[in-house]
Order: C-alpha cells, then sequence, then structure tokens
C-alpha cells in the first residue's frame, strides 16, 4: 500500500472513530497533497507525500515557536498535536551521526574543499536525505564538514 492510499485509510478510520482532532489534521494533509496534484498534474509518489508531510511538519514547527513567543500555549498544543500525526508518516529519520557520516561521504565523493561548494554538496545531500533527515541539521553538518 501506498503513502497515499495509507493516509486516506487513515482518515476513514478517523471519521469512524469520531477522532476530530486527528481527522482534522489527515484531511489538512490531503488537501496539500491533492493541490499539489492539481498545481503540477501529477501522481504523487510516496516521496512527493514524505516532502508535503516534511513541509508541513516544519511549518507546525514554525507556528510552535511563534506561538511560544506570543504565550498561546493553547495554540501550542494544538500545533503540537498535528505534528504527532504528520510525524507518523515521515520515514524514520537519521541520527545526527549518520547524518554527518552521510555528509562526509558526498563530500569525499564530490571532492568538494570548501564553502564554496557549499551549494554543490546539498544539492547532491538534498537528493540523497529527502525526507530522512531535518534538512536544517543536514545543513549544519555541511557547513562542519566544509570548514573542517
Amino acid at each position: 500500500m501506498s503513502l497515499k492510499e495509507q493516509i486516506i485509510e487513515d482518515m476513514k478510520a478517523a471519521m469512524r472513530a469520531k477522532d476530530s482532532e486527528r481527522l482534522g489534521t489527515i484531511r489538512l494533509l490531503t488537501a496539500a497533497m491533492k493541490q499539489k496534484e492539481v498545481d503540477e498534474r501529477v501522481e504523487l509518489d510516496d516521496a512527493m507525500v514524505v516532502a508535503i508531510v516534511d513541509k508541513l511538519v516544519k511549518q507546525r514547527k514554525d507556528s510552535i515557536e511563534a506561538f511560544t513567543k506570543a504565550d498561546r500555549q493553547d495554540l501550542v498544543d494544538k500545533e503540537a498535536a498535528e505534528m504527532v500525526v504528520l510525524q507518523g508518516y515521515l520515514p524514520a529519520r537519521l541520527s545526527a551521526d549518520e547524518v554527518a557520516a552521510e555528509v562526509k561521504a558526498i563530500v569525499t565523493e564530490l571532492g568538494a574543499k570548501g564553502p564554496g561548494d557549499m551549494g554543490k554538496v546539498m544539492g547532491a545531500v538534498k537528493a540523497r536525505l529527502a525526507g530522512k533527515a531535518d534538512m536544517g541539521q543536514v545543513s549544519a553538518a555541511v557547513k562542519a564538514a566544509l570548514a573542517g
């Protein structure tokens, strides 16, 4: 079963269970998926769905940060609950050590020497680690690898 089909099945299960919070989050995700399909006239594969989920998780993190600064705990809790549901659709994330090892391997493969090669390295890293690692963490690992 594809990830897209799994999300649809989870939405049906949430409807049957009358789990309105989970249902709302899954509907938000399916709306984003349908929007991408309509805008780009494509059928989504698992990698594209993971990219959408990743984007939505990042939006939740940013919202939580903003709501925390504004002292709105009610909204922080809502965003955190949505983030938990969304993270259930992401593949297992790589640890910081695994990310650093992958980045070092890519830097070696490309023969990158310094900070000027950051763009070339990030392009290769994004292709290989898309959906498997937090890109903020990846960017820091690339900077560290190219600085040393």
